[in-house]
C-alpha cells in the first residue's frame, strides 16, 4: 500500500480512537504508521518511522487531573476564602505546605504508575518553576505597592490571575510540544536562549518599571472605562448603566501579562529536563498553583534575599546549557542536573542571610525613614 494511503487509513483509524488521544504528530511524507501497545493505564502509542509522539498518552488522567485541582481551587476560593481578608504569615505558610505537599503526593502517583525516571523528571522540573515562579513575586511586589492595592483583594487577583496562566500555560506547552516534535532542532534554540537570558539576569540591575506605560494598559483604558478607584473587591461594576472596570481588572490584566513573560523562560527551561507533555503541563501547574500563597509567605521580606536574582540567572544558565549538550557524549543527566539546581538556589539563599544587602545611612547615622 502506497504510504500516503496507509497515513490515510491511520488517521481514520485514530479519529475513531479520539477519546484514548489528546494531540499527536502528524507525519509529512514517507511516513510509516504503525500501532504497538504501551502501557496498560496509557493506552496506544503511535510511532512514526525512528521516534514516536503523543501529547498525552491517555485524556482520562488528565482529565482526572483537572478534575481534582479545580475542587481544591473552588475550596479555596468557595470555602477558605469565600470572604476577603488579609491573608496571615501561618495562613500562607499552611497553604504553601499543602501546595507543595499535593505536589509531592502526585510525585509518589508518578513514581508507581511510570517508574523512577519520570518521577525524577517531574521532581526537577517542579523545583525549577517553583524557583523561577519567585521572580513573579518580585513583580508582584512592585505591582501592587505601585497601584496601592488594598491587603484583602491581592488574594483575589491571584487566584484569578492563576486561573488565566494555567489556560496560557497549557497553550504554551502544547506549543512548544509541537515545535520540538516537529523540528528537533529547535531545542538548541531554546538552550541558547535560556543561556543568554541567564547571564542578563546576572548582570541585570533592579529595573523600575512603569505599569501606566504598558502599552496593552495604555490600549484597555482607551476602550474600556475605568474607575478612578477601587470598588471593593469586583472586577466590574456599572455606573449611569455603562459597564465599568475598576483598576482591580486591570492589575488581573498586568498579573497575566507578567506570567507570560516569565512564562516564556521557565517553559523552555523545562523542556531541557524533559519532552514529556504530560511531566511538562503537571510539575507547571503544581508550581503556578503553589505561587499565590508563596508570596503571601514571602511578600514582606523577599527584598532580603538580593542573591537569589543571581542563582536563577545561574540556574537558568545551567539548563539552557543541558539543553544544547543534550545530544552530545557531555549529556547531563537528571539526578546531577537536580543536584546542581537545588545548591545553586540554596547558595544564593544562604548568601543572601549571611551576606545581607546594605542599607544606606542617612546623614545623622540613622537609617531612611527613622
Amino acid at each position: 500500500m502506497p504510504a500516503g494511503k496507509l497515513a490515510w487509513a491511520g488517521l481514520e483509524k485514530i479519529w475513531s480512537e479520539i477519546p484514548n488521544i489528546a494531540v499527536l504528530r502528524l507525519p509529512k511524507r514517507e511516513a510509516e504508521l504503525r500501532w504497538h501497545d504501551g502501557l496498560r493505564q496509557c493506552g496506544r502509542t503511535i510511532t512514526f518511522k525512528s521516534h514516536h509522539f503523543i501529547m498525552f498518552d491517555n485524556i482520562w488522567p488528565l482529565v482526572g487531573f483537572h478534575v481534582f485541582i479545580f475542587i481544591v481551587l473552588a475550596l479555596d476560593l468557595g470555602v477558605f476564602n469565600r470572604k476577603s481578608h488579609v491573608v496571615s504569615l501561618r495562613e500562607s505558610l499552611i497553604w504553601t505546605a499543602v501546595w507543595v505537599t499535593l505536589a509531592l503526593s502526585f510525585n509518589l502517583g508518578v513514581w508507581y504508575y511510570k517508574g523512577s525516571d519520570k518521577a525524577l523528571e517531574f521532581l526537577t522540573g517542579y523545583v525549577i518553576e517553583y524557583s523561577l515562579s519567585v521572580d513573579n513575586i518580585f513583580v508582584f511586589v512592585m505591582l501592587f505597592t505601585y497601584f496601592r492595592v488594598p491587603a484583602e483583594y491581592q488574594h483575589k487577583v491571584l487566584f484569578w490571575g492563576i486561573i488565566g496562566a494555567l489556560v496560557m500555560r497549557a497553550t504554551m506547552i502544547i506549543l512548544g510540544a509541537v515545535l520540538i516534535a516537529q523540528f528537533n532542532w529547535i531545542l538548541y534554540i531554546f538552550g541558547a536562549f535560556l543561556v543568554i537570558t541567564g547571564i542578563k539576569m546576572l548582570f541585570k540591575g533592579d529595573e523600575k518599571v512603569d505599569p501606566e506605560k504598558n502599552p496593552i494598559i495604555r490600549w484597555f483604558k482607551r476602550i474600556v472605562p475605568v474607575t478612578s478607584d477601587y470598588r471593593g473587591s469586583k472586577f466590574w461594576v456599572r455606573e449611569n448603566g455603562v459597564l465599568h472596570a475598576t483598576p482591580l481588572f486591570v492589575i488581573l490584566i498586568l498579573v497575566e501579562l507578567t506570567d507570560v513573560v516569565f512564562a516564556v523562560d521557565s517553559i523552555p527551561a523545562i523542556f531541557a529536563i524533559t519532552q514529556d507533555p504530560f511531566i511538562v503541563y503537571t510539575s507547571n501547574i503544581f508550581a503556578i498553583l503553589g505561587l499565590r500563597s508563596l508570596y503571601f509567605a514571602l511578600a514582606g521580606i523577599i527584598d532580603k534575599f538580593h542573591y537569589l536574582k543571581i542563582g536563577l540567572g545561574l540556574t537558568l544558565a545551567f539548563v539552557g546549557t543541558k539543553m544544547l549538550l543534550g545530544h552530545t557524549p557531555y549529556k547531563i543527566g537528571i539526578m546531577p542536573s537536580l543536584v546542581t539546581i537545588v545548591s545553586i538556589l540554596s547558595a544564593s539563599v544562604i548568601a543572601s542571610i549571611l551576606f545581607p544587602r546594605k542599607t544606606p545611612a542617612t546623614d545623622d547615622g540613622d537609617l531612611p525613614g527613622t
